[in-house]
């Protein structure tokens, strides 16, 4: 709130304590005594109900001075006038990285030991596991689901299709780097009707049913445009992530039109680097669990 112009910062001053300053009226409320000392009625009368004047109860009333007390201590200690930072000089970011640092000393241990440990060990340890699965939880489940089976764009990691591989040092290095997928757009290209060629040529190559002459022509097509990146033979490049189209993995689906828009339009996918945000040792447990995700359960 520090970054308020003096017109605003003066603005909640004035607006916060005058709110708190009205208060006065309760305390001469408070004081003012019944007209009638006979029947202590206001003397106002609706539908045969006559409207008291009794005063508050004493714990309501103090339960209110008290609160108002402690607003303007708290006001005074904290932030909540404008720029004026509280004497306790407390921010929500202070208190984060108070936290933060206070985790890091109490789990370091933890985690230098599980960067110690390999791959075999980490999967052969359930608490190990655990921690992994908590990781993933919290970092990669809003994209790959919280049972890792992935979504249109973001792969399903219980399989055994694997854009960059499946070697700890592949799957490491995608959670402490990130990835980035691109492929570029060739319906300007190739044409809408390559486009239609294309497609029925690249969903054949998994069993996918299309007319004939259509292969034939995409298959024409794809040796001269994509074999650069997928290989001849359509099985795709870990090197450069490129998807083998031969075994019916698709990360945008793999119906005719969902192939013949993305050969149309290009795709691009992002996975964000968390070396920051991780660290190596939590990032090698992650990535051991990750692993055993596609493993067959015992």
């Amino acid at each position: 709130m520090d970054n308020l112009s003096s017109f605003w910062h003066w603005w909640i001053i004035v607006l916060t304590l005058g709110c708190i300053g009205l208060t006065w009226l309760l305390l001469k409320l408070n004081q003012v005594k019944t007209q009638s000392s006979d029947d202590q009625t206001t003397g106002h009368e609706y539908d045969g109900i006559q409207e008291y004047d009794n005063p508050l109860p004493s714990w309501w009333y103090w339960m209110f001075i008290l609160t108002i007390v402690f607003s303007l201590a708290y006001l005074a200690l904290y932030p909540g006038l404008g720029n004026f930072k509280g004497y306790l000089n407390w921010t929500s970011v202070g208190q984060w990285e108070d936290e933060q640092k206070h985790a890091a000393a109490e789990y370091a241990p933890i985690f230098e030991r599980y960067g110690a440990m390999s791959f075999d060990e980490l999967k052969a340890d359930p608490e190990a596991l655990k921690t992994g699965q908590r990781l993933f939880a919290n970092n990669c489940s809003l994209c790959h689901g919280s049972a890792a089976a992935g979504t249109v764009g973001f792969p399903n990691l219980t399989d055994n299709d694997w854009l960059y591989g499946d070697t700890p040092e592949a799957i490491e290095t995608s959670i402490l780097k990130g990835r980035k997928g691109a492929m570029m757009a060739w319906g300007a290209i190739i044409g809408e009707q390559g486009v239609k060629e294309s497609a029925a040529y690249v969903s054949s190559l998994s069993g996918g049913n299309a007319d004939a002459a259509l292969v034939a022509k995409g298959k024409e097509i794809f040796a001269t445009n994509c074999f650069a990146c997928h290989g001849a033979d359509g099985k795709g490049n870990q090197m450069i992530g490129a998807p083998d189209l031969t075994n019916g993995v698709w990360l945008y689906g793999g119906t005719l039109a969902k192939i013949e828009e993305s050969i149309r339009n290009g795709r691009n996918g992002e996975m964000p680097a968390h070396e920051e945000l991780l660290g190596k040792n939590k990032v090698h447990v992650l990535a051991a669990y990750v692993s055993s995700l596609s493993e067959p359960k015992q």
